[in-house]
């Protein structure tokens, strides 16, 4: 599935299997989710890389793009049951601008279209959390270290 732009500046483009690809999307990771990571386990780059590449592997991804210039990563992930929202970060200096709720809310006008609920997880002591209890997610399940949070097709 191709993610149609959100206008008038935001573009998505599918990532493939090429390793600048690949590549491109643990440096995003990297920038948006050390800070996140690094206090509790340390940022130890052979593991990161390992668990990116299990995750580019197994969903497709995709480059943001605002006026042609590339500020993050996204997975929207068509199942069968619902879509699945991951991998995505914006990277530092394009964060805490409303970017990130924009193309959320393009990404569940979408979902709400195909009339299928959407579901992501993230890291328990990322503030991102805000803004998805805000977009209407509901946390649905809780580990030490991650929560799950679900957004029902509105009625």
């Amino acid at each position: 599935m191709l993610l149609p732009p959100l206008l008038p500046d935001i573009d998505f483009e599918r990532l493939g299997p090429s390793q600048s690809d690949f590549s491109y999307s643990f440096e995003v990771k990297r920038a948006a989710m050390s800070p996140h990571v690094t206090p509790h386990w340390g940022w130890d780059e052979a593991v990161q890389q390992d668990i990116h590449r299990a995750h580019y592997a197994a969903k497709p991804f995709y480059r943001t793009l605002r006026n042609g210039k590339s500020i993050g990563t996204l997975s929207f992930h068509l199942r069968s049951a619902d879509i699945r929202i991951g991998e995505f970060y914006l990277l530092p200096e394009w964060q805490n601008q409303g970017i990130g709720t924009r193309i959320l809310t393009h990404c569940l006008g979408l979902a709400d279209g195909m009339a299928l609920p959407v579901g992501l997880e993230y890291l328990r002591w990322n503030p991102v959390g805000r803004l998805y209890a805000r977009l209407g997610f509901c946390e649905v399940a809780r580990t030490q270290t991650h929560i799950e949070m679900l957004r029902a097709v509105p009625a």
